[in-house]
């Protein structure tokens, strides 16, 4: 074996100039690049579990009793993950949720309130 500083010449690494941030961290400007990206967003009302059997049994008038109460903030999703919680709202005739509470994620993965 030969020895590796007798093979030439190593160039110095070299880096591009970093541009500014924005908030948490992301370049200014690459969020221009995300704005068209369609995302799926869901309000939750509540959840309820049930076997097939109760499924099966259910009709037109049934009523599916949920695990919140009346009144109880929605929760609002974006592809899936919680993003914030809301209160359910008419706006001209339709439904809409107005935000209460923005649940913000930590650096870890998780989310905050």
């Amino acid at each position: 074996m030969s020895d590796p500083s007798t093979h030439g010449h190593v160039a110095a690494a070299e880096f591009p100039e970093l541009a500014p941030s924005g908030p948490n961290g992301a370049p200014r400007g690459d969020l221009d690049l995300l704005a068209d990206v369609p995302l799926e967003v869901t309000v939750e009302l509540g959840r309820v579990r049930m076997t097939v059997r109760e499924l099966l049994a259910l009709q037109q008038g049934s009523v599916v009793e949920l695990d919140r109460v009346a009144g109880a903030p929605v929760d609002v999703l974006v592809n899936g993950s919680a993003v914030a919680r809301g209160e359910v709202v008419v706006v001209d005739e339709e439904l809409g949720v107005r935000l209460t509470e923005i649940i913000s994620r930590n650096p870890m993965g998780g989310a905050t309130q």
